[in-house]
């Protein structure tokens, strides 16, 4: 769709360079044997490495530094815990301690020199980690883990000191879990499970507790990986690594800030490729839970629209709460895939499954009515009064006998349903044991998803303890919203894993000539003036107005005469953010004399204001069009992002935008536009023709071909406004404003 801008280029040696992809000596890192060799133009690398934890996980052998088996110490407590999960995972383990000839009846090593083998996994439970480190890197230990805390979440001198450890841990070549971390990775896990498994990776340690509580529930877990300060491996290398494990069905995180905003892209994007749902809480939705996040683990939480946005983009679904989080990650890790996106709410209470109806509809499920023949069908059981358009309600007695099962058999049945979805208000002994009864031998005969909310706030009951969470097919819920949410999510997902076509695939390995032009008009650390913004913008192939920059009126004269009238006359200049404010901004002139006089009335202006200029332009004037607004700025953990959003005078006041990350394609282009709430401008309203969006979506992507190719130097793109033209017209930028770094 661009042209020669996405021909074949020749390697610009500056933006082609070759960087590290972060594998050190040490565990290997595996998937594609290319992935480490393709870079962006930017030199990045476009797949996510994956380190190999097996042995982080699976260890042979395991060293505890500062082992103890006195009683009251904290250290003992975190020694019988290791030594437990040693024994479970077959490993054997090496006390460290100077003074301590055993500890638990195990010889102790009196260093970390003294240790008999080489191992795999060393436990630092020291206050000071950094000695003992580059101790370690001697050994060649494989990993390490330090729970100190006292880093980066304390403040510069703690940032100082973790900067030291990473550092050091750098240069061992081992890989370290922590600082600030904790002993959840080595929980006992229930082995008496089966189906997928949940992977958690978490940030804060009590944060996953109730994921991991779904095992007292019958859902398997395989990992939990807590990151705390992630002075080295990060959730981006755990998310990486599940997403390549086969008995993981599902990744459920709790992020609270990211280390850097493109390896966990990139990890989100393997597992998209994967086919592996991640869901995830994401702290840093407002102002005060982002300053908390990064007090506690010292990590930039990014502008939230941008995180939402990128998640977005690879397919992470983003909840709010923990409780979210357990239902929705253990549905996404069971169910089978969808057949149909149709919902039918099944209930023993008309005004429940109206309740229902309206929540689920609003939350943008389908619930389709059903056919006057399978109508027909469920009023051989139902009594006629009742509605089974859909919602469907029974009226509570036929669930008692055998119509229950007859009923929700022909709703299954029905080829445009794929969810069946019962709410249980409250427990009815004998009706709602039966009808939970039914559901269950149901779903054992059906490829589709039954849902049932036990609404009961006891969660006693045999109907809901043993039969309903005894069942591996049935996915049970405790509250309507947090069902509604799974479900959602689970056809979203499955939708998005279907037509999931990877960025990094279809993105430039090499530069375009587009950017040789671009790099010459690049002013290190300037702003530059409107005139050399839009030669920025004709080097990517984006259409400007006709237009001509002058210094004197007699020239403005002959330049409105080549231009065409009527024109348009703006001060140009390196220092001029906002002409409007200021009346540099001259409109609808249709004669000579007109222009002359906006001539000496913009240069007097700006002497005034003293604004130094580089001329003024005489501009085509576009008037037909709808305003948009299209730019690039940069996130401090994404980098370059592009937003594309309503534009003109009103763009500060509605921020109706859209954003992503680069590099997205066509169709992420189409989705920026189709998620403004004034999309409905671009359709045509109050006579209006429909505005030529294929143009719009043109400029995006030429717009996210300069933000991958200038990088860094392009500080911030300004295109306000961008006219749209009405269909098959084009758009054309009228004003731009860029800032080089």
């Amino acid at each position: 769709m661009l042209g020669s801008t996405h021909g074949t280029f020749t390697t610009d040696s500056r933006r082609a360079r070759v960087i590290a992809c972060g594998e050190r000596p040490g565990p290997a890192v595996h998937g594609r044997p290319d992935e480490v060799d393709d870079l962006d133009v930017s030199g990045r690398p476009l797949y996510a490495a994956v380190p190999d934890l097996d042995r982080f996980f699976r260890p042979e052998s395991v060293a505890v530094i500062g082992a103890s088996d006195a009683e009251g110490r904290p250290n003992t407590g975190v020694t019988r815990q290791l030594l437990a999960w040693s024994e479970r995972v077959g490993a054997r383990l090496h006390p460290v301690h100077p003074t301590r000839p055993s500890v638990f009846g195990i010889p102790c090593c009196r260093s970390v020199a003294d240790l008999p083998e080489q191992v795999d996994l060393a436990v630092l439970l020291v206050s000071d980690p950094l000695p003992v480190i580059e101790e370690l890197a001697e050994t060649k230990v494989r990993f390490a883990v330090v729970f100190a805390s006292g880093f980066a979440e304390t403040g510069e001198a703690g940032a100082a000191a973790q900067a030291r450890l990473g550092a050091a841990v750098e240069r061992s070549g081992m890989r370290l879990l922590g600082p600030n971390t904790n002993l959840n990775a080595f929980e006992e896990f229930r082995d008496d499970l089966d189906g997928p498994a949940i992977a958690l990776i978490t940030q804060s340690g009590h944060q996953g507790r109730p994921v991991f509580a779904l095992q007292e529930l019958g859902i398997r877990l395989s990992h939990w990986a807590p990151t705390g300060n992630e002075a080295d491996l990060e959730t981006a290398d755990f998310l990486s690594y599940f997403a390549e494990r086969p008995e993981v069905g599902a990744i459920a995180c709790y992020v609270e800030g990211l280390k850097d905003g493109r390896s966990f892209l990139l990890a989100a994007d393997r597992a998209a490729r994967r086919g592996v749902p991640v869901v995830a809480v994401k702290v840093g939705r407002t102002e005060t839970g982002a300053r908390t996040a990064a007090s506690h683990t010292g990590k930039l939480t990014g502008a939230d629209a941008v995180v939402d946005a990128a998640m977005r983009q690879y397919g992470v679904i983003r909840v709010d709460g923990l409780d979210e989080l357990q239902d929705t990650a253990a549905l996404l890790a069971r169910a089978r895939p969808p057949v149909a996106d149709g919902v039918v709410v099944y209930s023993i209470s008309g005004g429940t499954g109206a309740h229902f109806a309206d929540l689920a509809t609003e939350a943008g499920l389908r619930l389709p009515e059903l056919s006057a023949a399978k109508q027909a069908e469920l009023h051989q059981w139902i009594p006629e009064y009742l509605s089974v358009a859909n919602p469907v309600d029974n009226g509570g007695h036929p669930v008692g006998d055998w119509r229950g099962r007859k009923i929700i058999d022909a709703i299954l049945d029905d080829p445009q349903v794929g969810v069946l979805i019962c709410p249980v208000t409250g427990p009815f002994p004998p009706l709602s044991d039966r009808l939970v009864q039914d559901l269950v031998d149901a779903a054992e005969r059906t490829d589709k998803l039954v849902c049932v909310v036990w609404g009961s706030p006891v969660g006693t009951e045999r109907a809901y303890r043993e039969v309903l969470l005894g069942s591996s097919r049935v996915a049970t819920f405790r509250t309507v919203a947090n069902c509604i949410t799974a479900v959602r999510a689970h056809l979203d997902h499955h939708r998005f894993a279907t037509g999931y076509r990877s960025p990094f695939d279809a993105a430039a390995r090499t530069v375009s000539p587009s950017f040789r032009k671009a790099q010459a008009l690049m002013r290190p650390g300037q702003q530059l003036s409107e005139h050399a913004a839009k030669q920025l913008l004709r080097a990517y192939g984006i259409r400007v107005p006709r237009e001509q920059l002058v210094t004197s009126a007699a020239a403005a004269v002959r330049a409105a005469g080549l231009v065409g009238y009527p024109v348009v006359m703006k001060a140009s200049g390196a220092r001029i953010a906002h002409k409007t404010e200021l009346g540099l901004v001259k409109i609808g002139l249709t004669s000579a004399s007109q222009v002359r006089d906006a001539y000496r009335e913009l240069t007097d202006i700006a002497r005034y204001e003293d604004v130094p200029l580089d001329g003024v332009l005489v501009c085509q004037m576009v008037e037909r069009g709808v305003e948009m607004v299209v730019g690039v700025t940069h996130d401090e953990l994404f980098g370059p992002t592009v937003t594309v959003g309503l534009g003109g005078v009103l763009v500060e006041v509605l921020r109706d935008t859209a954003v992503r990350v680069p590099p997205f394609a066509e169709e992420q282009a189409r989705d920026m536009c189709a998620e403004l709430r004034g999309r409905a401008l671009l359709d045509g309203v109050r006579g209006r023709p429909p505005a030529d969006l294929d143009a719009l979506v043109e400029v995006v992507l030429r717009v996210e071909r300069m933000a991958l190719e200038l990088g860094d130097d392009l500080a911030e793109l300004d295109i306000n406004p961008l006219m749209v033209l009405p269909r098959g017209q084009g758009a054309v930028a009228l004003d731009a404003l860029a800032v080089c770094r």
